[in-house]
């Protein structure tokens, strides 16, 4: 019997059984798809999300996968640079990188396939919990197979089947969008220097960059209720070109017939009051989505990891008893909460600033002309404001 069941083999189900088995803690891992090819996967990684890496000992894998990292960010207003800031922002700190998660997926599971401690299980899908006494002892899988564990880790994302089926309640934050995300041809401007482009102009915006996928632009369109997006994929390129300066339009224009269907993510953000039940602890989205605002849900994740991998392994290493294991679930959530929490606020107040520009035509041109008139201002107050989200808000630090 396995003492860790993880179901989703996503970043944060993946590190984290890779940590367990290299402790000596035998884990199945459960992924429902038959490959990591999922039509979307974040892929910034901050230089909280690195530092877990390193830690991690993995660091070295991403020589070894797709990866890009950002040089710069730009903001454009109303077709104009407003500033432009170069990566890395803080001294001694790796720049934001970007990876491909795939690879990064199949290199972590072909590692933890190394130690006899590690099964996992592909192309198969949990259907339900396994109870005894009202504490969860397993999983049962949709194949009609059972697996019995002292804990059970739902890393299984924002729409977590683990979560639905522990009776653990997500409290949904309000929102106003979601994102089409396409994807472009680049061309050798944006190849020789990897700039995030966040462009606004009048109540439209997008963000663009160089995806760790070679020779592709990934571009994430902000869309509204109100919005209509029955357009064939070539016709997005004279919109894109609308709101962009005049030489990105110009590629847009150019690149038309490049540009791929888009995938609509429907951003879902909130927290779980509480993470955990007697034996089954969510961690990563499954806890609390977050926001695609500066790329976090990867980076929390993986100090989400740390974290448990902390508190778990001493305990499953001796034989504590179900009490000290649940009392190690509730110590999970305690530590890791104040940061979540943080970055979800840090997150809202980045979408506020913009959708006061979407609501309120008739001061948009103020706001323009008056931001141009205070870039210098207003870029160090960005600078400011993107701290915590790049480094962490709480000391995170593997000690087993």
């Amino acid at each position: 019997m396995p003492q860790v069941v993880i179901i989703g083999a996503g970043p944060t189900g993946a590190t984290l059984a890779l940590l367990l088995v290299q402790r000596g803690i035998t884990v199945s891992l459960v992924e429902a798809t038959t490959d990591f090819h999922r039509v979307f996967r974040g892929e910034g990684l901050m230089p909280s999300g690195l530092d877990a890496l390193q830690q991690m000992g993995l660091f070295e894998i991403l020589e070894k996968i797709p990866h890009r990292e950002i040089n710069a960010w730009e903001v454009i207003l109303g077709k104009k640079s407003l500033f432009r800031v170069s990566e890395p922002m803080e001294v001694d700190s790796p720049p934001c990188t970007l990876v491909s998660q795939p690879p990064l997926l199949t290199t972590l599971i072909e590692q933890a396939q190394k130690y006899p401690e590690f099964e996992f299980f592909q192309g198969v899908a949990v259907k339900d919990l396994l109870w005894v006494d009202e504490r969860v002892v397993g999983v049962k899988l949709g194949d009609g197979r059972d697996i019995l564990a002292r804990v059970v880790v739902g890393a299984d994302g924002r729409n977590s089947v683990i979560r639905q089926r522990a009776g653990l309640h997500l409290e949904k934050q309000p929102k106003d969008i979601d994102i089409l995300w396409f994807k472009l041809a680049d061309c050798g401007k944006f190849t020789s220097k990897n700039v995030f482009y966040a462009v606004s102009n009048g109540d439209r915006s997008f963000g663009m960059f160089h995806g760790a996928e070679e020779g592709k632009l990934h571009l994430s369109w902000i869309l509204f209720p109100e919005d209509e997006i029955d357009q064939k994929p070539g016709q997005w390129a004279p919109i894109f070109a609308s709101v962009a300066p005049f030489w990105m339009a110009e590629h847009f224009l150019k690149v038309a017939d490049t540009i791929e269907r888009p995938i609509k993510l429907s951003v879902v953000v909130g927290r779980c009051p509480c993470w955990y039940a007697p034996g089954v602890i969510l961690l990563g989205d499954a806890a609390h989505p977050m926001s695609p605002i500066r790329a976090q849900g990867i980076n929390v994740a993986l100090r989400d990891v740390i974290v448990a991998t902390n508190h778990l392994v001493p305990l499953l290493q001796t034989k504590a008893t179900d009490a000290e294991i649940d009392a190690a679930l509730s110590n999970i959530q305690t530590e890791r909460e104040p940061e979540i929490i943080r970055a979800q606020q840090l997150q809202a107040e980045e979408a506020n600033q913009a959708e006061i520009l979407r609501k309120y035509a008739f001061i948009r041109p103020i706001m323009f002309f008056g931001a141009h008139l205070l870039r210098q201002k207003i870029r160090h107050n960005w600078i400011r404001r993107q701290h915590e989200m790049r480094v962490g808000v709480t000391q995170v630090s593997l000690k087993v």
